[in-house]
């Protein structure tokens, strides 16, 4: 058991029969009444995102997540398959369950699959990744003084936007988090 007073994001925990991951917490202290946690909540199974209020001191369950280091090998009709690293133990995740995710994964690209006990709940990614442009118009000289941007599609299907510098073939790292390109690699 934990205190919401303890709330920190990432911290993961189970209420309401869901496994919830904190993104965003404040504590709040009225002038009249008692403090209270109010909290931004992603279920881990579905991806949905709650805000909840807690009172302070109130106390939940932790949930232990465990994430183990695997290579994404191939889709499979409507499946993804990853391999573990250390038993090479495959095992199949939905592509609906990793929807968002499938727009920076690579094939032979390693990531971190949360499991809750024997439950696999999803892909957790690096914060960048490193993709190659497939498409995008040519920049015209002159453009790039005025700060402007393009768009470019890579080679997972993202369309990102980019400087007008950037040319088909280039490496780009990209945020996984907001999908925004970061810098040419």
């Amino acid at each position: 058991m934990i205190s919401v007073n303890d709330f920190r994001t990432g911290l993961t925990i189970e209420v309401d029969g869901g496994i919830w991951r904190v993104m965003d917490f404040q504590h709040v202290k009225p002038g009249k009444g008692a403090a209270f946690v109010r909290s931004k909540l992603r279920n881990l199974r579905t991806g949905a995102i709650q805000e909840k209020t807690f009172r302070a001191g109130e106390k939940v369950e932790r949930a232990q997540i465990d994430n183990r280091r695997m290579q994404y090998l191939y889709a499979n009709g409507d499946s993804h398959v990853f391999m573990d690293n250390e038993s090479y133990e495959q095992i199949e995740l939905p592509t609906a369950a990793i929807e968002y995710e499938l727009k920076f994964l690579k094939e032979n690209m390693e990531v971190n699959i949360m499991m809750y006990q024997t439950e696999t709940l999803g892909v957790e990614l690096p914060n960048t990744v490193e993709l190659t442009v497939t498409e995008t118009e040519p920049g015209i000289k002159g453009d790039t003084a005025s700060g402007g941007s393009k768009p470019a599609t890579v080679e997972t299907g993202l369309v990102v936007q980019v400087p007008f510098f950037v040319n088909e073939g280039d490496k780009l790292i990209i945020n996984t988090t907001d999908g925004s390109y970061v810098s040419r690699a």
